[in-house]
């Protein structure tokens, strides 16, 4: 059995530094270097995530949310607006949203096959921080 958080750091972390990266290289026309000192990775994991080949579990892109968070942390990173702390707090609003959109249910199900997703609220970050009240 896999937790979320596992699951998460496999998939949806890397789906939201993929789409940071092409954002800034896209958007910004960042070299992969200038990309890679933003957002403290290196250059080699720029450009696999440029070319596909790490990032592509999720298709977190597709909602809306999603790519409007990633365009403004671009932004505040472009302009010197954020740090790296304000960056590891944006990467984990990011992943809490995929979460919450429950984007990666079927990547939980393939890791914990007893996880009945009609009834999971693991990802549900609404009032309460522990699932079990969230019935």
């Amino acid at each position: 059995m896999k937790l979320p958080c596992e699951v998460a750091v496999k998939s949806v972390v890397p789906a939201v530094r993929a789409l940071l990266a092409k954002e800034l290289i896209e958007t910004y026309g960042m070299k992969q270097t200038e990309a890679a000192n933003l957002l403290g990775i290196t250059q080699t994991a720029v450009s696999k995530y440029i070319h596909n080949v790490r990032g592509n579990l999720l298709q977190i892109e597709k909602e809306k949310a999603v790519r409007v968070q990633i365009k403004e942390t671009a932004a505040s990173l472009v302009s010197g607006n954020k740090d790296r702390m304000a960056l590891i707090l944006d990467l984990c609003d990011t992943c809490r949203l995929a979460r919450k959109k429950r984007l990666m249910c079927e990547l939980c199900q393939r890791a914990s096959p007893i996880l009945n997703l009609a009834h999971c609220r693991l990802c549900d970050f609404s009032s309460s921080s522990d699932p079990r009240k969230r019935r």
